[in-house]
């Protein structure tokens, strides 16, 4: 962009699935100002499990930067850079929720904090679930909740639901998705 300028990138920590990085950004009228840049290193895609009746299955579980238990659709990180969204998005649905899908359907991508953060999300639709055995990592202690479209709306506007990519999902699949 013709108005600012990276001028300087320093890595301030490697971590397993982000770098943080002091961005150093100078602005057309010369000042120049230090950001904190987080960056994904794998990516992510999330999920919005339908069951046949319409209801949607979501996961209640512990996220420590807010420091309490969080309820969202099931998403997780890719296995590898190179790994496709609808592999990761499949294999995050049967780990955490205990169903399988073979009908996934890309919603949209989102980019959840834009400012700071730069993980991306594809999310998708899963229909015609199978119920199988759910297989969360060793450190996941995750509670599966069903709940429908109305409630999970109200649970957004009361703020019992607080996850960006989760609120995104759900309105835009209501959106899509229901007639009213």
């Amino acid at each position: 962009m013709a108005d600012m300028q990276r001028i300087k990138r320093e890595l301030k920590y490697a971590g397993a699935v982000v770098d943080v990085y002091a961005d150093t950004m100078k602005f057309k009228n010369g000042n120049t100002e230090v950001w904190d840049t987080v960056l994904h290193k794998k990516g992510a895609a999330a999920v919005i499990p339908v069951l046949p009746d319409g209801r949607i299955i979501l996961v209640r579980q512990y996220r420590n930067a807010l420091d309490k238990e969080v309820l969202e659709i099931p998403a997780g990180c890719k296995d590898s850079p190179d790994e496709e969204s609808i592999v990761c998005a499949a294999r995050e649905l049967e780990e955490e929720t205990g169903y399988h899908s073979d009908c996934l359907e890309k919603l949209f991508t989102i980019s959840t904090t834009v400012a700071v953060f730069g993980e991306t999300f594809d999310v998708f639709v899963a229909t015609n679930l199978v119920h199988t055995k759910s297989n969360p990592d060793p450190n996941e202690f995750i509670n599966v909740e069903i709940h429908d479209i109305d409630e999970l709306a109200g649970m957004i506007y009361s703020g019992r639901i607080q996850d960006g990519k989760t609120i995104a999902a759900i309105l835009a699949y209501k959106d899509k998705y229901i007639k009213a």
